[in-house]
């Protein structure tokens, strides 16, 4: 039951985030989040109480993460090393939670898979737009 509530929260996100057609922005980008947490929590198969540990330690890995990317945005080394020292700091704090290293693994892993969905559906819909566009132009 659990999860068929989470994937139907994911199903209607997903209906209302993937079928505007205005960039990522303000409210644009709470839905995604919205959509991330769904994923994660899918994927991760976390329970109640395990989302309820997680949630905070993965919000404080993603600050962490993204003041290291706007931190060394010139420097792709250092930057890289960085990421690599925070997640290898959080891989303990995640590890603790969700039992294994397997899933505190997972947790890179479905983070990754799910930028790697938002940007196809970024990519389809910029298609679909030029395509309109296409289509109202005078031959």
């Amino acid at each position: 039951m659990k999860y068929l509530l989470i994937y139907c929260l994911i199903v209607f996100e997903s209906v209302s985030v993937f079928s505007q057609q205005t960039p990522i922005i303000g409210n644009q980008f709470v839905k995604v989040q919205q959509l991330k947490i769904g994923y994660m929590t899918n994927e991760l198969n976390l329970t109640a109480e395990e989302a309820q540990k997680f949630w905070p330690v993965y919000n404080a890995y993603s600050k962490e993460s993204s003041q290291a990317r706007k931190d060394n945005k010139e420097d792709i080394i250092v930057m890289d090393e960085m990421l690599l020292n925070i997640k290898k700091k959080y891989t303990g704090e995640f590890k603790k939670i969700l039992g294994t290293d397997q899933r505190a693994n997972k947790v890179f892993v479905s983070e990754r898979n799910f930028g790697n969905v938002i940007r196809k559906e970024m990519e389809n819909r910029q298609k679909l737009r030029q395509q309109q566009r296409l289509e109202v132009l005078p031959n």
